[in-house]
């Protein structure tokens, strides 16, 4: 499992990249993409809405289910990765680069601290 340390990590399986200027990049981790499957839809917010944390901001769908996406954080949406629309399976290619969904201004820098680490993530999953 691909777990890179430097991303925190929620319990719905979404990390977090912090970009500076209390911004972070979102996308679903690569055990999330591997449970759900070939995906074949992302469905995302647009750029300017209101995300806030642990309540859903988007939906993932694969061959397999449709699954929620839930905001590890609280704030406003500043950039959408538009090129799922076209090429979904970017998700699953790539989960951590060309696969991440979006770019949220934080609101409240102390969502940061609710998240997990790699080993804490790993842990997770492992049980």
């Amino acid at each position: 499992m691909n777990l890179p340390k430097e991303l925190k990590y929620s319990e719905e399986h979404e990390w977090v990249k912090q970009e500076g200027n209390n911004r972070v990049r979102i996308g679903i981790t690569d055990f999330a993409q591997d449970e759900l499957g070939d995906i074949v839809f992302v469905e995302l917010p647009e750029a300017g809405d209101e995300v806030e944390a642990n309540s859903p901001f988007g939906s993932v769908e694969s061959v397999k289910t449709v699954s929620e996406l839930y905001s590890p954080v609280t704030g406003k949406v500043v950039e959408v990765n538009g090129d799922l629309d076209d090429s979904p399976e970017k998700v699953n290619e790539s989960p951590y680069g060309d696969g991440w969904m979006v770019v949220v201004e934080v609101s409240d820098a102390s969502d940061l601290d609710k998240l997990m680490d790699a080993d804490k993530y790993e842990a997770l999953v492992s049980e």
